[in-house]
């Protein structure tokens, strides 16, 4: 039998550990704070279908969308609230094994949870997901898509550059095939 003073106090979780969850948790919250006062805003003062200001290439445009990105999945609303579900998990999963350890993973994780979940309100609260960002030839979208496509680049960076590498195959001293 070992005996405290064998074993040791338990060692402190280090600090990095520690602010993993804080950093996920405050992005998420962050990005659906942002998402949701966006939309609220959006949806106070504008009538739907209103744009603003007229005549500027990158405006605000009240449009709301009961599908998916680009309108597909068009009033699926229960399928697409099934699939959020099944899309947080995988995000959860993601957050809990990440594909590099650097601070910016759990940042980014959190983002794309807090993209998942500004959405998702809005499709169990009204149905449909309010847009307003609209550049021309471009569906309009809101703060929550513009978070889950920066995640997406950001994490592909992270990944090319914190990821680890298999080591190089060892100089085996071979001359070539030129003999020299």
């Amino acid at each position: 039998m070992r005996t405290a003073e064998a074993t040791g106090p338990p060692t402190p979780a280090p600090a990095r550990s520690r602010l993993r969850p804080a950093l996920f948790l405050g992005s998420a919250l962050v990005v659906v704070a942002l998402d949701q006062a966006s939309k609220g805003l959006v949806r106070t003062f504008m009538d739907r279908g209103e744009t603003w200001p007229d005549g500027w290439p990158v405006r605000l445009q009240h449009v709301t969308n009961t599908g998916a990105a680009f309108g597909i999945l068009k009033d699926q609303t229960g399928f697409l609230i099934l699939t959020t579900f099944v899309g947080l998990f995988a995000i959860y999963l993601y957050y809990r094994y990440p594909p590099f350890d650097h601070l910016v993973a759990p940042i980014a994780i959190g983002m794309m949870l807090g993209g998942a979940v500004g959405n998702l309100v809005d499709r169990v609260r009204l149905g449909r997901v309010t847009d307003f960002i609209d550049f021309p030839y471009w569906p309009s979208f809101n703060v929550a898509d513009s978070s889950v496509v920066v995640v997406i680049g950001v994490l592909l960076a992270g990944y090319a550059l914190f990821a680890e590498r298999p080591p190089a195959k060892a100089d085996r001293g071979d001359a070539g095939a030129d003999g020299g």
